[in-house]
């Protein structure tokens, strides 16, 4: 069973998307964070502008929610380009991606989401093109099989991916610029917020309220414009349109988000590991199986946020709980020793 989750680092619906993107970055001056990305990033797109050339591809890998798509868009405005817009999964066949890039014109831009689900025979065909800019397909088969080059304008691709590691040597190695997107620190959440509260109309916000949505998103833009525009509603029927300190905590403690930024998933999930399997390691196909949660929801959309506050270990034998964790929901469970998870690897377990 999903469950929807407000902290969740994931678009919830279309509708959602679409509310996004008045909030999203225009420009490379507006964008908050990936610093040093960016100062490489404007090199190259004023090399590219005063050669006349396009930009290297681009490779942006990271987290969900953490503005891939938004630097994107941000980098074909800054180029002056027009942007394509597809996914892995909608390029289920050559003539799909031939399709794609006859579209875009000279130094246009063609972003690529979840580029780790592209087809293995539709990577085939994206490599001629990112290369030398053509398409070789073949036409009819067997004996009367001949192949048709069809050239395509000089373009960027940009591809994003949360999964950096399902990407082939081949695919990975023929872009010129790679960049992992992090994590934001609080501060430069709460800089994202004050500019989304000035584009949403909240009348001047209580910077203590939007500090505290700031610490509980958990690293990430998405979730932090999520929990404003919740707060901002809450504050709207119980509080007169202001928000403030007060407001924002009962908003939150409505969500079921602690001050850690935990939800009821996240406290359900260690629950089940620090009282059914007393702690761990654990498999994570067994957690799921207890929780009735699908196991990659919980690798992809859970795990992240614990795994970087030190709430979780994963290592070969499974998932287990760490003392911070056990401390935090008052189990009485014993959390694994760090000497019993010395030799075990990072890896991500089953």
């Amino acid at each position: 069973m999903a469950v929807e989750r407000v902290l969740s680092s994931l678009p919830a619906s279309l509708d959602e998307e679409h509310r996004n993107w008045a909030l999203r970055p225009t420009s490379l001056s507006e964008y908050v964070g990936q610093e040093d990305f960016l100062g490489r990033l404007r090199i190259a797109i004023e090399a590219s502008s005063r050669r006349e050339e396009p930009l290297e591809h681009i490779l942006l890998h990271g987290p969900p929610g953490l503005g891939k798509t938004s630097l994107a868009h941000v980098i074909a405005r800054e180029l002056g380009s027009s942007i394509q817009v597809t996914s892995g999964p909608a390029l289920m066949k050559g003539t799909d991606l031939v399709a794609a890039l006859t579209r875009l014109g000279p130094r246009d831009v063609l972003f690529i989401d979840e580029i780790h689900r592209l087809p293995i025979q539709v990577e085939e065909f994206i490599y001629p093109a990112m290369e030398d800019y053509r398409v070789d397909v073949t036409v009819d088969s067997g004996l009367a099989a001949r192949t048709v080059q069809i050239r395509c304008k000089p373009f960027t691709l940009i591809g994003a991916t949360t999964r950096a590691g399902l990407l082939s040597s081949p695919l990975r190695g023929r872009f010129g610029m790679t960049h992992h997107l992090a994590y934001y620190p609080a501060e430069q959440l709460l800089s994202i917020l004050e500019r989304s509260a000035s584009l949403l109309g909240v009348d001047r916000p209580d910077g203590g309220a939007l500090r505290l949505i700031a610490d509980q998103s958990r690293g990430t833009p998405r979730v932090a414009n999520r929990l404003l525009r919740r707060v901002r509603d809450y504050a709207v029927v119980k509080n007169g349109g202001r928000v403030t300190l007060d407001s924002a905590r009962a908003a939150l403690a409505l969500e079921g988000i602690d001050h850690l930024g935990l939800d009821g998933l996240d406290r359900s999930y260690l629950r089940v590991i620090g009282t059914v399997y007393r702690g761990g390691p654990v498999g994570l196909e067994a957690v799921a199986a207890t929780l009735n949660e699908d196991a990659g929801t919980l690798e992809d959309v859970v795990e992240p946020y614990l795994l970087q506050i030190g709430f979780l270990a994963r290592t070969r034998r499974g998932r287990a709980l760490t003392p911070l964790a056990v401390e935090h929901l008052g189990l009485e469970c014993r959390a694994p020793s760090a000497s019993s998870l010395l030799f075990e690897d990072g890896g991500a377990g089953s």
